[in-house]
């Protein structure tokens, strides 16, 4: 996972690259959490281009980031979702609740 913050913009971008599911989503939460408290942002972006798999893992990250957001007044948008995890954000009703960008 990378991750960038535009200080001008107070926008962090993490860009998610690995497979997300139980084995690896505490690891991505610890660095997303410290990423945020770090820097503060007003807007989060999760880039999913370069995911091509997430299970119900996945859908409790994003949901308890967006809890996070909504603490520190940020907004927080999903970006670039692969057909198959823009199918588990539908059905979770995620997309009811997050906006989705295409960039």
């Amino acid at each position: 996972m990378e991750s960038k913050f535009y200080d001008e913009d107070k926008l962090i971008i993490f860009k998610i690259t690995d497979e997300i599911d139980d084995h690896s989503v505490q690891m991505i939460r610890r660095k997303i959490d410290y990423e945020i408290q770090r820097y503060m942002p007003k807007k989060i972006v999760f880039d999913f281009n370069n995911v091509s798999f997430m299970d119900s893992a996945g859908i409790g990250l994003i949901i308890g980031r967006y809890k996070l957001a909504k603490i520190l007044g940020a907004k927080l948008e999903l970006s670039n979702l692969t057909g198959s995890v823009k199918k588990i954000f539908e059905m979770s009703g995620v997309l009811r609740l997050i906006p989705v960008t295409e960039n």
